[in-house]
Parts: C-alpha cells; sequence; structure tokens
C-alpha cells in the first residue's frame, strides 16, 4: 500500500509538470523531442483512481473470522491480566493487614514478592500487546496481499496509472478530499475479488469497520506506598 501512495504523489508532481509545459511559451518541435516509447507521455494522458482499503477489507470474508480470532486472543489476554491483578490485591491486602506483626526480614521478603509480582504484571501486559499486533499482522497481511493483487488487476485492465487509498487511517484526514465518482475503483476492486458491492454496501451500513488494529490490554496496578 506505501508504494501506491508514494508512486501517487510521483503522479502529483509528474501532473504539475505537465501543466507548467502546457503554460509555457510552445517551442519548435523536432524529432528528437518524441518522447520515449513506454513512458507516461507516449502512452496517453495520466489516468488516476482511487479506493478504500479499510472498506473491502471489511468486505471481504475473512474480515469477520479475523475479528473473531482477536477478541477471542484479547480476551484471554485480559482475563490473564485480572487475575494476575486480583493476586496482587490480595497478596498486598494480607500485607497491609499484617505489616505491623512482621519482623523486619518477613516485610522485606513479602514486599520483594509483591514487586515481583507487579512486575511480572506489566511485562504480561507489555508481551500481551505485542503478540496481539503480530497476530493482526499475520491474519490481515495476506487478504491486503489479495486486494493489491485486485487493484493492481482493475488498475490494469481500466488503464489506470496511479491508484491512491482514499483512507489513510484511523483519526487522520484522508488522501484525497476532493475526487469524481468515476474514478472510484472500489466497486470494480471489491467484483475483482468475487464480492458483491451492493450486498457489501448493504451489509456496511451498520458498521464499516474493517478489523480492528488491537488495542492496549494492559491494566493499572494497585499503589504501593
Amino acid at each position: 500500500m506505501k508504494k501506491n501512495l508514494v508512486m501517487a504523489f510521483v503522479a502529483a508532481l509528474v501532473m504539475g509538470g505537465i501543466n507548467a509545459q502546457a503554460q509555457a511559451p510552445a517551442a519548435t518541435t523536432t524529432p528528437t523531442t518524441t518522447a520515449a516509447a513506454g513512458s507516461p507521455a507516449a502512452a496517453g494522458p495520466l489516468k488516476l483512481g482511487y479506493t478504500n482499503i479499510d472498506y473491502v477489507l471489511a468486505q471481504t470474508p475473512e474480515a469477520k473470522d479475523i475479528q473473531n480470532q482477536l477478541t477471542i486472543q484479547r480476551t484471554q489476554s485480559e482475563n490473564e491480566l485480572k487475575r494476575m491483578q486480583k493476586e496482587l490485591e490480595d497478596k498486598y491486602g494480607a500485607y497491609e493487614k499484617g505489616a505491623a506483626q512482621m519482623s523486619d526480614v518477613i516485610r522485606k521478603d513479602r514486599e520483594t514478592e509483591l514487586q515481583g509480582l507487579q512486575g511480572r504484571i506489566q511485562e504480561f501486559g507489555r508481551t500481551a500487546e505485542n503478540s496481539l499486533q503480530t497476530k493482526y499482522q499475520q491474519l490481515v497481511n495476506p487478504v491486503v496481499q489479495k486486494i493489491q493483487k485486485a487493484i493492481d488487476d482493475v488498475a490494469k485492465e481500466n488503464k489506470y496509472t496511479y491508484v491512491f487509498n482514499l483512507d489513510a487511517g484511523a483519526n487522520t484526514i484522508p488522501i484525497l478530499l476532493v475526487a469524481p465518482e468515476q474514478d472510484n475503483i472500489t466497486e470494480l476492486v471489491l467484483r475483482k475479488m468475487g464480492i458483491d458491492p451492493a450486498k457489501a454496501a448493504a451489509a456496511a451500513k451498520p458498521a464499516q469497520n474493517a478489523p480492528a488494529k488491537p488495542a492496549s490490554t494492559g491494566g493499572s496496578t494497585p499503589k504501593k506506598n
């Protein structure tokens, strides 16, 4: 996807150069100024298209299964964190009640135990979050590759020079703010992948989200004075 984005910006620069040339005084042409075969100028005007990768991903048959697998793993991690936090709270409560009667050696041992447990909770939270991110990439990447293949095929068949990804990601400004609807290739991409665009649009009305990227599974731990 990054390759398409970079190429799209290159296309914008190329278009700027073409416009500048069109506005400049015409120069005497000679046989040596003929565009090389295979270059954009030789092939004709640039044709730009766009789609929405997240939307297409959300319509794939794999999307629901990906979301379910991520939810299961996230829930398991959250439950284990809750168990560890409950263990810490119980041990800390017992420590507070008996601290006054403990010898220095026992008190120090209990404090070390509590600190170790808190450290394990924090480490588990980090490990669980990284594992969830890795799982997400493992599940999504093959589907994204299929989408990229469909985009490549549609672009080639319809002579699109460059294709933008309309959605830059969550909480970001879209790459394209204004674009003609006739250059939206999303329906063509869905059809190329064997997905009915009409059914996809109807299903997307309640929720248009692709498999959500994993959120942090970390949690707070009791404070020790």
